[in-house]
C-alpha cells in the first residue's frame, strides 16, 4: 500500500498533487507530464523508505528532473532536485543528516536513469579522494497492480522491517568499533516537504 502521509507534502493531498507542490517551490511548472515513483510498499501496516526517487516528465515525454526523498531514522525527510544528465548521472552537496556517523561533508554522487524494463541506481559519497556511502539497487520492473504488491509482500513479509533493523543493527555495529558519532543538526523543513 502506498500513502501520501509516507512521502514529502501534506498527507491528505496525493503524492502527484505534493510532487507538483515540491517542483514549483524549485522553479519548476509541472505541465501534465508523467511521475515515475521508485518507492517501499507498506506491508502489514509497516514502511520504511530510506529513498523514494520521483522521475518527473514534460508532457513532451522528456524527462525533467529526478527528486530523491530521503528519510533518516529520526523521522525527518529531505529532498534533492536532480537535474541528470543524458545517462542518468547528476550530483549534488550533502545536505541533509541521515547517520550518525556521517556529518554533511561530501558531495552524493547518483546515477539515476530513467526506469525501463531494468532498474540500475547508485548513489556514491564522495569526500576528499574516497566514498564512505556507495548504495546501489538493481532490478527488474513490475507494475504496481494489487497482485504484484501482495506477492512482493508475501515473498518477503518482513522487508520494511528487515531493512530497519538492519540500519539500526549496522549503526550498532559502528558504534561498537568506536567509530565518532556526529552530533545530529538541527533540520529546517524544506517547503512542501515537511
Amino acid at each position: 500500500m502506498f500513502r501520501a502521509g509516507d512521502h514529502l507534502g501534506d498527507p491528505d493531498a496525493t503524492i502527484r498533487a505534493n510532487v507538483e507542490r515540491y517542483l514549483r517551490t524549485q522553479g519548476i511548472e509541472p505541465d501534465g507530464g508523467a511521475i515515475h515513483m521508485l518507492t517501499s510498499a507498506r506491508v502489514f501496516g509497516y514502511v520504511f523508505n530510506p529513498l523514494t526517487l520521483f522521475w518527473c516528465y514534460r508532457s513532451s515525454g522528456e524527462l525533467e528532473c529526478v527528486v530523491a526523498e530521503v528519510h533518516n531514522t529520526y523521522g525527518e525527510r529531505h529532498c534533492y532536485l536532480l537535474r541528470t544528465d543524458p545517462a542518468g548521472r547528476a550530483s549534488v552537496p550533502k545536505a541533509f543528516y541521515v547517520s550518525p556517523f556521517n556529518d554533511l561533508d561530501g558531495q552524493y554522487r547518483m546515477k539515476l536513469p530513467a526506469p525501463g524494463d531494468r532498474l540500475a541506481v547508485s548513489i556514491v559519497l564522495e569526500r576528499e579522494g574516497h566514498r564512505p556511502f556507495v548504495a546501489t539497487m538493481d532490478g527488474r520492473r513490475h507494475p504496481a497492480t494489487l497482485r504484484n504488491i501482495l506477492a512482493a509482500a508475501l515473498a518477503v513479509p518482513a522487508a520494511p522491517l528487515l531493512v530497519s533493523a538492519l540500519i539500526r543493527v549496522q549503526g550498532i555495529t559502528l558504534w561498537a568499533r568506536r567509530l565518532p558519532v556526529v552530533a545530529r543538526p538541527q533540520h529546517t523543513s524544506q517547503e512542501a516537504v515537511q
